[in-house]
């Protein structure tokens, strides 16, 4: 299958890819300079997640997304919420990375065994895993806030310990078979398991002719780079089990031109929701490609809205805080609040210095929303 640029429709582009990176340029630069910046990263990272899930059929919902990516599950966690959660580590990670990492040879090969171990679990390369932290138990008071802490394992990547680790064991497998010579395998990788992979699908080759169409797009603007580039991977179908990593990449391209700066990797997943299928998924290249760049515009607005809600709700919260005493607690919760998408009873009694039960009368005199709907395991967040 081939992807050819040959009648790319630019004229009829050059608005709504103008519009989109401009807008997407202004949210940039919005949150660069905003006091709930990173707040309002932290809670795109999830929501994108589960938008990204959302496009492949899927569906997760934020709050279980939270609580699992914290290790505060309150029951088994399904195959799509562990997919959500790679895809937002993977998000991390990519932001955590230099704007030219991602799209690197280096990059692309690391994200792809990831999304590979994702797919089919460490155990279909040969590695036992990483034994993770199970549900928190549930006390008399109700809140399961016992064990690991959620405030301190934001910075650990506990994906790419698992990749990691199933790349090793990988590796020595290969190098344990027949044919292994001089540090290289003759016989190549192992052959994938035919209950998880189709094994006429030729990813690598895939791979190479999606890399091809970024090397013919280098010269035009980095937005059209980008809907072109997500376009040729929806319509390759370069990974089996991955199409939410070519969104990634797609919006990397708008990281490493400069249009996304810093850790801020564009939640072109948000956008691409609001579009209908089979305008995404039109037969004709032009419909295609308009519907993404449409996607992109749709992404900025909801994040510029999403944004202005947060000030505001800061402003409402601070509100509250006149007339308090100095050593009041009330201001350490609203900076613990707007940084967290959710925060339980632990969370706040661990970061305020204060006991659970005080912790959860704070939590009502700020007049937080209860955002689980459950009795146990409450978490809460801002309205």
């Amino acid at each position: 299958m081939s992807y050819d640029l040959a009648n790319l429709p630019i004229l009829r582009l050059l608005k709504p890819i103008s519009a989109a990176g401009t807008a997407i340029a202004r949210l940039d630069e919005r949150i660069a300079r905003s006091p709930v910046g990173a707040g309002f990263l932290e809670r795109q990272n999830f929501a994108d997640a589960c938008a990204s899930l959302w496009i492949d059929g899927e569906l997760v919902h934020l709050e279980d997304l939270v609580l699992h990516d914290a290790f505060r599950d309150t029951r088994t966690p399904t195959h799509e919420l562990t997919i959500a959660r790679d895809v937002l580590r993977t998000r991390r990670r990519i932001a955590a990375q230099s704007p030219d990492w991602a799209l690197s040879p280096e990059g692309i090969r690391t994200l792809r065994q990831t999304s590979e171990i994702t797919a089919a679990g460490p155990e279909a390369f040969g590695s036992p895993g990483v034994i993770r932290p199970a549900a928190a138990e549930k006390n008399p008071e109700g809140e399961g806030d016992d064990g690991v802490d959620a405030g301190n394992l934001s910075g650990v990547d506990y994906a790419a310990i698992d990749a990691l680790l199933a790349r090793s064991e990988a590796a020595i497998e290969d190098a344990r078979r027949p044919g292994h010579v001089g540090g290289r395998s003759t016989a190549g990788r192992p052959e994938k398991d035919p209950m998880i992979y189709d094994l006429d699908w030729d990813e690598d080759a895939r791979l190479d002719e999606w890399r091809a169409v970024l090397r013919q797009a280098e010269n035009l603007p980095a937005t059209l780079q980008a809907v072109i580039a997500l376009d040729a991977w929806n319509e390759l179908s370069v990974l089996q089990h991955a199409p939410w990593l070519g969104r990634l990449l797609a919006a990397s391209i708008l990281r490493q031109a400069g249009i996304t700066t810093g850790a801020h990797l564009a939640a072109i997943n948000l956008g691409l929701k609001t579009i209908p299928v089979d305008r995404r998924r039109h037969r004709d290249l032009e419909t295609r490609l308009l519907a993404i760049a449409h996607g992109f515009l749709a992404a900025a607005e909801i994040g510029l809205k999403e944004h202005d809600r947060l000030v505001l709700a800061k402003t409402m919260m601070e509100r509250k805080l006149e007339g308090r005493r100095i050593s009041s607690k009330l201001p350490e919760l609203v900076e613990l609040v707007m940084a967290k998408p959710l925060v339980s009873a632990k969370m706040v009694a661990k970061t305020l210095d204060v006991t659970p039960q005080a912790a959860r009368r704070i939590v009502l005199e700020l007049g937080l929303r209860e955002m689980t709907g459950r009795g146990r395991f409450r978490a809460w967040g801002v309205l």
